[in-house]
């Protein structure tokens, strides 16, 4: 017989079939005398617990134990022993029992190394639970007390078998289930730490720092204890693990390549002398398969770009920022002196990378203009392009991609034709007379090779013979391959059925892919017609995603416009990524925001795509709609910079008179286009009250992200009292996100007040509002400001730590740049009790910066290591790192003031101490003037700043 006790009492028989116990006193006394099999358990204590709301009674005890045997029969003995009872069973015949030596088992084992055997012992222990242990027995006495007992075990081989699978590499299944324990345990440090190290093994760097920020500040709530040891380590190694951003790499190749092995070698070959290799060729020849292969080889970084997907006006660099995994700008308004070519020029100028940027013909003077510039300023960049045509500038070394040579274009007919015919086999010579026809394109082969699902290989070659004219040829120039490539896409296009060409022809409007979802949808076509168009290698289907290859792509538009259907299927496309947009935009500000950002992220050609033709038609209602449905995006991604042109555009195209009912989406509108200065002054008033009659009344606006965007553009100019008014008024607004936004703003009206103590509340109030909704963006903003004020009251501890969490979610979010400023600001509140750990976050802020290319921010960490060089009166290299900040810092940006002032008062101390006394005050004066531009004094400039009082006190007495 076996028994049970993890979960209700019950008994089994060998065959399994369940023994009835009886009622709920029987089971109890059961589970009594199970606790420790074979120990006598006293009378008394048993007559009390499985009946606590009776008068113990030796009689009542004595009837339950004769009812108990006559259920168990001869398997189980219940004997009479002294004062009490006792249950004469094997250990292993409880499963509390069982329970607790395979837990054992499995501890040892991992202590031992063997985690598998660890892990299979314990999966098989945990597998015994049914429920709480000992979940029919009275909450007190020494029942409560084995069942405590028995949890905690639970609790430990739980935590064993994880630390087993985080070993074994299986990390992603365990996040879900440690968070679920860690919620309910969230003093349990072990548990914490699981959670930590599974989330930092599967990327999740930002959420691995925000657990120990939580569990830290549960254990100072309620035990006013600091985390231990081992999870302080923990949290510093996760800390300091390189943040960088991830690199696009090169398209997943789901075919074999054929051919052109020494032409890899020779291409790789050059671009170790050759900073610019350009592989140029007609459209089909291979271009951009061979690029791949070359990147695969070589031993730099690499960053592949599709430039393909731009549209007019659309820059590369902007392409070439996201394909390095940076942003535009920070979650805060942006520098708006820095263009994307300064960000990528600072950001690469002591990489040693590899940037292939592909399909360059379509914007070849611009993408050359860049070449030029990233190849001048970024000595160890090296570029590998593909184009129909050279870039044309100094130092490009031309590498002419020509058709395969003949046995490798039979070889890949064959690969590809074994594709779709299993155990394809053919006359050596017909294959190659196929593929002499086709010029030996890859792509022409390709698509005749996928044919053979539905003809034979006479049939075929028959066909090709009529619609190509192949006779005999002499040598063949680019433009006749381009002629024999675009007569073999008409004719794999003429085979298609009528719905798979419509398919195929309204697929060209995408710009960068297609999901399934969407594919459908604008395409009106159902799966089967889409996975027809795979097969026959019209479209390719890479991580999920659909494409088209560009010269196929540039056929089907062709036959869009012949069909007359260009507009109807660009306002499907428009419409459809309104809708992805709409829907997208309230998730930005939740908790999901993480698990749609990176949707729009692989939508963003095809966001913009749409934008440019509702613009261009002009459609302005669907323009204005996709402008502030995706404002809140591109302005959390740092991409706002790449939707301003249009924004523009559409300004100047309506000026004010926007449609009724889209105010709010016009005056969203007007902070896109606002790094124009004409638009901005123009528009600026007419915006603030259609903003301000969007959220008037009951009901609020559909943008609550454009209140703390204008409010954050207005900052930056000399009045924005109208803009504060306006948000300040809606403190009782429905819309949660939105009574965050005024808290933070009420903050800072608090802080122009003087009065710290209000400040504080208000910040507080937001943050908790902004944290309470999951949003990361405001929490981050709120807390690197509430950071400042403990670190201007003398708190450093909490400023550090407040700095962390803020830390852990603008790693989350990519935003580096943000991440450095934070960095600088740890390293500020550390440098004075612990200048060495200063000094490690100063230089991580510095990394940081070149990586995300931020001047600005690169320059508040060489102020940093300015002042740890100075505390350590090494004057020069003070005074050095203090000029070289001094350099890359913008001086007309409010966002940049604070570290200009803190520099200047640097070089300021450096003169004192070499006693240079008409430089010291001059810098002093430099700095006080620099101060005043933020207020009526000096003084009152500096702690808006958020300064030290050091530094307050030496601007201020000069």
């Amino acid at each position: 017989m076996r028994f049970g006790i993890l979960g209700e009492t019950r008994a089994w028989h060998d065959d399994g079939t369940e023994v009835p116990l009886g009622g709920p006193a029987r089971r109890a006394l059961l589970a009594l005398l199970l606790v420790r099999p074979g120990e006598v358990v006293p009378s008394d204590r048993l007559a009390e617990e499985i009946d606590p709301d009776a008068a113990p009674s030796a009689h009542a005890l004595q009837s339950q134990v004769s009812r108990l045997r006559t259920a168990l029969g001869s398997a189980a003995a219940i004997e009479r022993a002294g004062a009490g009872y006792r249950i004469v069973v094997a250990d292993d015949a409880v499963d509390a029992c069982r329970f607790e030596r395979l837990a054992g088992q499995g501890r040892t084992a991992l202590r031992d190394g063997d985690a598998v055997r660890a892990v299979a012992l314990l999966r098989e222990a945990l597998e015994l639970w049914r429920g709480p242990a000992l979940a029919e027995v009275a909450e007190s006495g020494t029942a409560q007390a084995a069942a405590v007992r028995l949890e905690e075990l639970r609790l430990g081989a739980l935590e064993d078998r994880f630390e087993g699978e985080l070993r074994l590499g299986e990390h992603r299944a365990a996040v879900a289930e440690l968070r679920e324990l860690v919620g309910r345990h969230p003093l349990r440090e072990r548990l914490a730490g699981l959670l930590m190290r599974a989330l930092f093994a599967a990327g999740g760097q930002a959420e691995a720092l925000v657990v120990f920020e939580e569990t830290r500040r549960h254990l100072a709530e309620e035990l006013g204890a600091d985390p231990s040891a081992e999870l302080v380590a923990l949290h510093r190694e996760v800390l300091n693990t390189d943040a960088s951003p991830s690199l696009a790499g090169p398209p997943a190749q789901l075919t074999s390549f054929v051919g052109r092995d020494e032409e890899i070698a020779e291409v790789a070959d050059r671009l170790r002398t050759a900073r610019l290799v350009t592989l140029i060729g007609p459209g089909g020849v291979g271009k951009t398969r061979l690029s791949v292969e070359v990147a695969g080889v070589v031993a730099d970084e690499v960053c592949f770009v599709e430039l393909a997907a731009l549209g007019d006006g659309a820059g590369p660099a902007r392409a070439v920022l996201g394909a390095l995994g940076l942003r535009e700008h920070g979650l805060q308004m942006g520098d708006p002196a820095r263009t994307p070519v300064d960000r990528l020029i600072a950001a690469l100028s002591d990489r040693v990378l590899l940037l292939v940027l592909d399909n360059c013909e379509h914007v070849v003077e611009e993408a050359a203009a860049l070449a030029a510039r990233l190849l001048a300023a970024c000595p160890r960049l090296r570029v590998l392009a593909t184009s129909r045509e050279p870039l044309g500038i100094i130092g490009e070394n031309l590498h002419q991609v020509r058709p395969l040579d003949g046995d490798a274009a039979v070889r890949l007919f064959g690969d590809r034709a074994a594709a779709v015919r299993r155990g394809f086999a053919a006359d050596p010579s017909l294959v190659r007379r196929v593929c002499a026809a086709l010029d030996d394109l890859p792509l022409a082969i390709e698509l005749a090779a996928a044919r053979l699902r539905t003809l034979d290989l006479d049939d075929l070659a028959g066909r090709l013979d009529d619609r190509l004219g192949v006779a005999a040829r002499g040598s063949r120039t680019a433009h006749d391959r381009h002629r024999t490539l675009r007569s073999v896409v008409a004719w794999s296009w003429g085979l298609l059925s009528e719905s798979e060409q419509r398919a195929a022809r309204r697929f060209t409007v995408f710009a960068g892919g297609a999901t399934a979802e969407s594919a459908l949808r604008v395409c009106g076509a159902d799966g089967e017609t889409l996975e027809s168009l795979v097969d026959k290698s019209l479209l390719e289907v890479s991580r999920g995603r659909f494409r088209m290859l560009e010269t196929i792509r540039a056929y089907g538009a062709e036959r869009l416009d012949e069909a007359g259907e260009r507009e109807s299927a660009r306002r499907a496309h428009a419409r459809h990524v309104l809708d992805l947009v709409r829907a997208a935009d309230p998730h930005l500000r939740r908790a999901e925001q993480l698990d749609w950002l990176p949707t729009l992220v692989a939508e963003h050609e095809n966001v913009l795509a749409a934008m440019r033709w509702a613009v261009e038609t002009p459609d302005v209602a669907t323009a204005l709609e996709l402008l502030a449905s995706a404002a809140t995006y591109v302005w959390i991604r740092g991409a706002s910079a790449s939707a301003a042109p249009h924004a523009i555009s559409l300004l100047a195209a309506i000026g004010d008179a926007f449609p009724a009912g889209l105010g709010e989406e016009y005056a969203t509108c007007v902070l896109l286009a606002a790094s124009d200065r004409t638009t901005w002054r123009r528009h600026r008033a007419t915006a603030e009250r259609a903003l301000a009659a969007a959220w008037a009344g009951d009901r609020p606006g559909r943008y609550p992200a454009a209140l703390l965007l204008w409010m954050m553009r207005n900052a930056i100019e000399a009045d924005s009292r109208s803009a504060f008014a306006l948000v300040s008024s809606l403190r009782d607004c429905p819309e949660p996100w939105a009574r965050a936004v005024v808290q933070y703003v009420s903050g800072f009206g608090a802080l122009g007040e003087r009065d710290s103590a209000a400040a504080e509340r208000a910040f507080g109030e937001a943050v908790e509002g902004f944290r309470s909704l999951g949003d990361r963006w405001g929490t981050a903003l709120t807390l690197d400001i509430l950071a400042g004020l403990a670190g201007g009251s003398g708190d450093r501890a909490r400023a550090i730590a407040l700095t962390d969490e803020a830390l852990a979610l603008t790693g989350r979010l990519g935003a580096l740049e943000d991440s450095a400023d934070l960095l600088v600001n740890r390293g500020d509140h550390l440098a004075a009790d612990d200048p060495a750990a200063a000094r490690a976050d100063y230089s991580e802020a510095a990394d940081l910066a070149r990586r995300a290319g931020s001047s600005t921010c690169l320059a508040a960490a060489l102020r940093g290591l300015g002042d740890i060089a100075l505390l350590e009166e090494d004057r020069a290299e003070a005074e050095r790192l203090y000029a070289e900040a001094l350099e890359r810092i913008d001086p007309h940006w409010i966002k940049s003031l604070g570290n200009r002032v803190r520099i200047l008062v640097g070089l300021a101390r450096v003169a004192e101490s070499r006693g240079d006394r008409a430089t010291a005050r001059a810098r002093y004066r430099e700095a006080a003037e620099n101060a005043a531009v933020l207020g009526p004094s000096a003084s009152d400039a500096l702690r808006l700043l958020g300064l030290p009082a050091s530094v307050t006190e030496a601007v201020s007495r000069r």
